[in-house]
């Protein structure tokens, strides 16, 4: 858990506060804070009172779960030595060749090219 700062911060369309996502996903929040600990997500403190926030792009509200492919994903960014920091700007920037975002790509079902490009990062 970090500290967010001001780029990364307009980078994320929507934010979701842990509570948010434990009603989200029906499950109690010490559940989320365990998913955070465990890097499945990634929670930073933001805004006036410092509340841990995830980026509002990693659940998948329909489906009740955190989105297909994340997890993978962020294990690959920190293997390849990535902060936070590094994940969240690469996640929320665009990229022409997918296009969008990776973590538009993610929730769209196409988790084989995002990871394929996190695997490039490495080389």
């Amino acid at each position: 858990m970090t500290e967010i700062d001001a780029k990364i911060d307009a980078l994320v369309p929507a934010w979701l506060t842990l509570p948010d996502i434990a009603e989200m996903l029906d499950v109690e929040v010490t559940r989320v804070r365990q998913l955070v600990k465990d890097g499945q997500l990634i929670a930073v403190r933001r805004g006036e009172n410092r509340a841990l926030h995830v980026p509002a792009a990693f659940i998948d509200g329909a489906e009740q779960k955190v989105v297909k492919g994340l997890s993978g994903t962020l294990t690959l960014l920190r293997d390849d030595g990535f902060t936070d920091e590094e994940m969240l700007e690469w996640l929320f920037t665009p990229d022409e060749s997918l296009p969008g975002t990776p973590a538009q790509a993610l929730s769209e079902n196409r988790g084989t090219e995002v990871k394929r490009r996190a695997q490039a990062l490495a080389v």
